[in-house]
């Protein structure tokens, strides 16, 4: 191997992020480094042991479309399979799967190390080695220096780690693991601005001091649905969840101890995700809740622990235990791991280009919660694209640009390109204007060609893919040109009562023989038409109106289904023009919408 030149790219950091960058630059031919403190730890699931969820679900969907992993990984290890918002259009639908999580790290950790063309570094990033506006390499912790013209930095929350639980805090990026410090220093000497974040994770709960009898239980879905379309169908024994709810006991202790938490206390510098609160955050934030939900989740076949989901803290252990005996079914729970509060640094996003580079040094790319998001399914998506990337500019091609009209990846990039966001970011439906035609169901449809264009999908998936294309169009032709009194199917399956289900057997459709996910793909097609087509019409019109002044008496709480974040933001801004608007972080295109609409 050339020493001037020890990889086409390095990867720092095996997370989520991390594995589907390497894996990525690699499958396109790119030798790849993948430096990492503990080669066991790749893929590892440092909180909820799920993946996917509402737009969480889209984007693995689009990375699995796209060529990536997470799908896959997460058919091999899931204990439970669900579709979200199934009583709702299909633009809001989502998938769902929890997953063992030993087996999940397990399986993705085997993907990497045994994918041709890459290799594992262990050992800790300390230093980014850059001359001029270039970068050139990676200076590991015990002075080796390792060579490449592309780096991706995936660092997690170990970057400048911090762990939180009442008055105990120790340096890590994960409870038993050490943070990259030194990677931060480097950084800042190279002049690029880094913001803290936090995030936390609730106390692992020992299952046999748990009376699950008493709880209302959550099945999976009966037939599972997989979450990669390269899965052809699930034959697992899926566990079920449960689910129970605070009490006044419990927001009492936690009010009565509040003072103890380390936000409280002022030790915790990082802005938390909105969305995800600490449980002594929502007590606070909402007085008036008698209750919360809690969902008790396996953390896998072969282990006793539960994940209590909606509960995370960094209170005192001993407060958490007594809390926690408080809420239904937990009366006399025991704790195998407290929760606990970390703290770290990301990368301000206003470095950040569209092909996640780091616009001020070339060959630098960031991917996943150094570039200020939240989630696993967020983290792999942009970890896709910053592999990708690397790869396709050593490789002297031009990189892959996603846009808002073809993905969520698309539309989680542009965001974090165009605002650094003061929280951590999340992916939401509601984000995306386009979101019926950026449903779960047709990512391969709208991505594997793109997949197959740059080299990480096979000529047999493509095929595969016009071929259900292909299909779909039959399918619709055949209920537009089939009458019943006078009616074409495609008339009335328009109408809200109406579903595909009510002309499966009608002889044009069914001899098409569609597979089911197919028949949802047609319906959705004729049903929701229109309002695609006026979506559209609706974006175009918000781009044309972006200079629309707003007046300064606008009452922005008047606006009726306009986000309380969005209204919060926008009171407090007061914005003059919907341009200025667009540009406020939490402001979605969607709440632009309703704004224009109002106006």
């Amino acid at each position: 191997m050339d020493s001037t030149r020890d990889f086409d790219v390095l990867v720092i950091g095996g997370g989520h992020a991390g594995a589907e960058a390497a894996l990525a630059a690699a499958r396109l031919g790119a030798r790849v480094g993948c430096i990492v403190l503990d080669p066991a730890a790749i893929g590892r699931m440092s909180c909820n042991p799920a993946i996917g969820g509402i737009a969480k679900g889209q984007l693995v969907r689009e990375v699995d479309a796209l060529g990536g992993e997470m799908g896959l990984v997460t058919d091999a290890a899931g204990i439970q399979f669900r579709m979200l918002n199934t009583r709702k259009g299909p633009a809001v639908r989502s998938p769902r799967a929890q997953c063992d999580r030993a087996l999940y790290n397990e399986t993705m950790a085997a993907r990497v190390q045994a994918q041709p063309g890459l290799m594992i570094v262990a050992g800790e990033a300390a230093e980014i080695v850059a001359s001029g506006r270039s970068v050139h390499g990676v200076r590991l912790a015990d002075g080796t220096t390792v060579h490449a013209p592309a780096v991706v930095l995936t660092t997690g929350t170990f970057l400048g780690g911090k762990l939180f639980a009442g008055d105990w805090e120790q340096a890590g990026g994960r409870l038993g693991e050490s943070a990259a410090s030194k990677i931060s220093t480097s950084l800042r000497g190279l002049g690029l601005a880094l913001g803290r974040h936090k995030t936390g994770t609730p106390p692992r709960l020992v299952g046999a001091s748990i009376d699950l009898a008493s709880l209302q239980e959550q099945p999976g879905d009966d037939p599972p649905r997989p979450f990669s379309f390269r899965t052809e169908s699930l034959d697992v024994e899926q566990l079920p969840c449960w689910m129970t709810r605070t009490t006044e006991a419990t927001h009492a202790i936690i009010a009565e101890n509040a003072h103890l938490s380390p936000m409280v206390q002022g030790r915790i510098e990082g802005v938390g995700p909105r969305y995800c609160p600490s449980v002594e955050d929502k007590i606070v934030r909402f007085p008036d809740k008698d209750s919360h939900p809690i969902f008790l989740e396996p953390e896998g076949r072969d282990t006793d622990e539960i994940y209590p989901n909606g509960i995370s803290t960094s209170l005192p252990v001993d407060v958490q235990r007594d809390f926690l005996r408080t809420i239904p079914g937990l009366e006399e729970v025991e704790v195998a791991r407290p929760g606990y509060a970390v703290e770290y640094d990301y990368l301000c996003t206003d470095q950040i280009r569209g092909d996640l580079s780091v616009a001020s040094l070339q060959g630098l790319y960031a991917a996943g919660q150094i570039n200020g998001t939240s989630g696993y399914e967020e983290a792999a998506a942009q970890g896709l694209i910053a592999g990708i990337n690397a790869a396709r500019r050593v490789q002297g091609k031009a990189p892959l640009l996603l846009d808002r009209s073809t993905s969520y990846i698309g539309v989680m990039i542009d965001d974090l390109c165009r605002v650094n966001p003061e929280e951590p970011y999340r992916m939401f439906t509601s984000r995306a204007e386009f979101r019926l035609l950026l449903r779960s169901d047709n990512a391969d449809r709208r991505l594997t060609p793109i997949g197959r264009e740059i080299g990480l999908v096979d000529a047999e998936r493509a095929a595969g893919v016009v071929r259900k294309e292909e299909r779909i169009d039959a399918g619709i032709a055949a209920l537009r040109g089939t009458r019943i009194d006078g009616r074409t199917l495609e008339e009335l399956l328009r109408r809200p009562e109406k579903s595909i289900d009510d002309f499966a057997h009608e002889p044009a459709l069914a001899s098409l023989a569609l597979r089911p996910d197919e028949l949802a793909e047609v319906e959705a097609e004729i049903k929701y038409a229109g309002y695609i087509r006026r979506q559209a019409a609706q974006v175009e019109n918000l781009k044309r109106m972006e200079s629309r002044r707003i007046p300064r008496e606008f009452d922005f709480h008047a606006v009726h289904g306009l986000s309380n974040e969005s209204k919060e933001r926008l009171g407090k801004r007061r914005p003059l023009t919907v341009g200025e608007a667009s540009r406020l972080p939490g402001v979605t295109p969607s709440d632009l919408n309703l704004l224009l609409t109002r106006l």
